[in-house]
């Protein structure tokens, strides 16, 4: 879904040319002649569907100084640009000091308006990113902090907060990689345990003979190699929250131990002599069937039903398409920003491409797809070619790949014989025997007169003695001389070198 702007201008005739000029760079618009409708807007119920605002300063009645006074300080306010045909110091100054993200002059270019949009929109987004990281950190991430747009979601979004008022047990169930632990501390954000201890236990990644160790804790001296006590996780997460991720995978013993603490609110250390009250809210999280667990006899029937209490249904990323532009987006801002790359977004082919896809690996695959595409892209966009193994599986998308990097013409370092395939022609091969009588070849250190040769020179004769070796075979030669495909083409334009032609 495309980005939607705001546009406030009293000047109908001006309302239409920018209207015109912002659907063109691929936004959707809204539109309104004064200060006081914009303030209802963005204070009403459609604030949520404003990405970005484009404001006159110069407005009969409530004009543009007084709606940036109005809203700086309102929580979710969209970036908002200014503009005037007054260009005056003074009003760019006031203006960004009430909070504006830019400032155009009138008649703005589309080329000025363009890049101050997506500026103010990328700047938006790491703005978010770093909001969300800090909640997370601090256990006050709420559900307005997520990126969820689409109807999917919004089943669990009421869900979810419907379990933040209480203290239920809930059980979020959806496949590896939708997400599950953000609704989770979703959950927490938004209850009466916010800020407190959110610990995080993956079931299946712990040893089966550590799992009672690290739940429950132990005192020293308990089994052999316990040198000091330890803190269990549930002890860890008094006063706040204990997600227990893949809780499927707990071993039987471990859930017998668990159903006590959620019974009785208190658990048992390995060798203490008297059990520890503990006050803690659990949310688990499962991509098994646990019916058929169950019925396996590999999880209790009575564990079940204590964490089954109030579940959760997370969908895959393939039913909420409308999410996928929004991921995608903020995934392209943070990595940009990681990497350092100029990257503001996504072509058109490629947005398209990413929402044709089913993504089996939800939200995770999303997120490693888009971090090897800013890495591999050198444009501002990226495109369908940054995403080959994606495209590789949707109709109607090829991306295409170059044999070799591409870079600028240089003169090679090396201008010895470059002709690949005539082995005869290689110079500087010499025959070298070892101990037990075994000979190779070799290539010199020094020339003809005695002198040390370059090291460009020997590596060039390097990579041509294994062009001819392996008859220009760039896979294996590659992997003989331990270095990328990409190093190598590389290196042979460097040094003039040509592919051997079989």
């Amino acid at each position: 879904m495309a980005k939607r702007v705001l546009i406030v201008d009293d000047d109908p005739a001006q309302r239409r040319i920018l209207e015109e000029m912002i659907k063109r760079q691929g936004f959707e618009t809204k539109t309104t002649n004064s200060g006081e409708q914009a303030i209802q807007i963005l204070e009403g119920p459609d604030q949520g569907s404003i990405s970005l605002v484009l404001l006159d300063l110069v407005m009969p009645g409530v004009d543009g100084m007084a709606v940036l006074e109005r809203l700086s300080q309102k929580p979710g306010i969209p970036p908002i640009i200014v503009q005037t045909a007054n260009g005056s110091i003074d009003a760019a100054i006031s203006a960004m000091r009430a909070g504006a993200a830019d400032f155009v002059i009138k008649p703005a270019s589309p080329e000025r308006l363009e890049v101050s949009i997506k500026t103010a929109l990328k700047i938006q987004a790491l703005s978010g990113e770093i909001s969300r990281i800090k909640k997370k950190a601090d256990g006050t991430l709420t559900f307005n902090d997520l990126i969820i747009r689409g109807e999917a979601m919004q089943r669990v979004i009421s869900l979810g907060k419907r379990a933040a008022s209480s203290n239920i047990p809930v059980l979020i169930e959806g496949e590896s990689g939708v997400g599950k632990e953000l609704i989770a501390r979703a959950i927490q954000g938004e209850s009466e345990r916010a800020g407190r201890p959110f610990i995080t236990v993956n079931c299946g990644a712990i040893p089966e003979n550590l799992v009672e160790s690290i739940l429950f804790g132990h005192e020293k001296g308990s089994f052999t190699g316990a040198s000091e006590k330890r803190t269990g996780k549930f002890q860890e997460a008094d006063g706040g929250t204990l997600f227990l991720d893949e809780v499927g995978e707990l071993p039987l013993d471990a859930q017998v131990k668990l159903l006590r603490a959620l019974q009785e609110g208190e658990i048992d250390p390995v060798g203490s002599k008297k059990p520890v009250k503990v006050n803690f809210r659990l949310i688990s999280a499962t991509n098994r069937d646990m019916i058929q667990l169950v019925k396996d006899g590999k999880f209790r029937e009575d564990l079940y039903y204590r964490l089954n209490v109030f579940p959760i249904w997370v969908p895959p990323l393939r039913e909420r398409a409308d999410d996928v532009p929004e991921l995608a987006q903020h995934f392209v801002a943070r990595f940009a920003a990681e990497e350092g790359k100029r990257v503001s977004g996504l072509a058109p082919d490629a947005l398209a491409l990413i929402k044709a896809y089913t993504w089996p690996g939800n939200v995770r695959q999303l997120e490693n797809a888009v971090f090897r595409a800013v890495v591999l892209s050198d444009r501002s966009e990226l495109t369908v070619n940054e995403f080959p193994q994606i495209a590789a599986h949707v109709e109607g998308f090829k991306a295409e790949i170059p044999d070799a990097p591409a870079e600028p013409f240089r003169k090679p370092i090396y201008s010895g014989p470059a002709l690949l395939g005539a082995e005869d022609r290689i110079p500087h091969t010499v025959e070298v025997r070892g101990d037990v009588g075994a000979s190779s070849l070799g290539i010199p250190a020094v020339d003809a007169s005695g002198d040390i040769r370059p090291l460009e020179a020997i590596e060039a004769d390097m990579i041509r003695l294994a062009l001819g070796r392996y008859r220009g075979h760039m896979t294996e030669v590659a992997k003989r001389l331990n270095i990328g495909r990409s190093t190598l083409y590389r290196k042979m334009q460097e040094y003039g070198l040509e592919q051997r032609v079989n």
